[in-house]
């Protein structure tokens, strides 16, 4: 069965350079990303994609975001480059890359408009990769709805990745995160938070059929289905210095129905319970293949392995399981992978 991994990164050569050059100062990105040969070197990453029968990837930048990389010209320089190296990808191995994810210098207003029409329009990307913040400011920022309008109109997806850094601390009275909780419980929380501010800024009143894709199987919503649900009907009600129960009113369905307008992936690292759960929250229609390879312990193969074993192995009929692995996508991204 056709295999299309619609989120998994990579850094071109060309990216990686001004990379360096810009952001020299983030030593602990740089070790991570040395020690993962397939991110930058593209005969390991064919290696490692052979090892899979059908499978194919659609490409995206690794994080950290464009923003955290450098100021507004030099995001808007970085967003260029990426997205050309990976454009120039897809056109020489289209078996391998059947499209890429734009990528947006979020800290240059004019540069993320221009550059997610240039993106979409000019080069056939399938949508564009924002964050769960940007540099620290949340995604409700009336600024990001231009965007959001934009993509609307263009019925094109937008994908959500999550970012935290160790700066964020997790307790006040201390200056950094401990043990790297920053990423593995900070990045699901932050998922979590910025589809909570999408949702009661009225994103889905305005645009119901806005496509937005959410990493690592919707965080930790699908976990947290009750308190979105039955918790979330009684918005309001735990609060007295504003009046929520207005938003509540004024809001067009229950606060879960519009999490349930996301998509998800399943970049879960092999957590099959995870899976399962995020299955069931978002549903067959919702739901699409991805690894988040190559940043597992084994550099590449690990999570497009596990990943695949556990969607091969789901109690479902081989006619979800085809729109799990490519035909959520073909559909999403308005293009066919036959």
């Amino acid at each position: 069965m056709k295999k299309i991994d619609i989120f998994n990164h990579i850094w071109p050569p060309a990216y990686y350079q001004k990379v360096q050059e810009v952001a020299p100062q983030l030593k602990d990105m740089g070790r991570r990303v040395k020690s993962v040969p397939m991110i930058t070197d593209l005969d390991e990453r064919f290696r490692v994609m052979d090892l899979y029968e059908d499978y194919h990837q659609v490409l995206s930048l690794s994080s950290p975001p464009l923003e955290v990389l450098g100021g507004p010209e030099d995001a808007y320089d970085l967003a260029r480059i990426g997205n050309d190296a990976q454009a120039e990808l897809v056109q020489k191995h289209p078996d391998r890359f059947p499209g890429f994810i734009a990528s947006l210098p979020m800290n240059n207003p004019e540069g993320f408009i221009a550059e997610a029409k240039r993106a979409v329009n000019d080069m056939g990307a399938y949508g564009v990769q924002i964050y769960t913040n940007c540099a620290g400011r949340p995604m409700d920022d009336p600024e990001f709805f231009e965007l959001y309008d934009l993509m609307a109109e263009l019925d094109k997806p937008i994908w959500i990745h999550p970012t935290r850094l160790p700066s964020f601390p997790d307790y006040q009275n201390e200056e950094f995160s401990k043990y790297e909780i920053w990423w593995t419980l900070g990045w699901p929380y932050e998922t979590a938070v910025c589809m909570s501010r999408l949702v009661f800024s009225k994103l889905f009143d305005k645009h119901p059929d806005i496509k937005i894709i959410t990493h690592h199987g919707g965080g930790l919503i699908p976990l947290l289905e009750g308190r979105v649900g039955p918790g979330w009907d009684q918005l309001g009600s735990r609060t007295s210095r504003e009046d929520y129960t207005v938003l509540l009113n004024d809001l067009k369905h229950r606060p879960v129905d519009y999490f349930r307008m996301f998509y998800a992936d399943t970049a879960l690292f092999g957590a099959r319970a995870g899976t399962e759960c995020a299955l069931d929250f978002f549903g067959i229609d919702r739901f699409l293949f991805a690894s988040d390879s190559p940043f597992d312990p084994e550099k590449g193969p690990m999570y497009i392995r596990e990943t695949i074993k556990i969607i091969d192995e789901l109690d479902i009929s081989e006619s979800d399981r085809e729109k799990i692995y490519y035909k959520n996508a073909e559909k999403l991204f308005g293009v066919s992978f036959d």
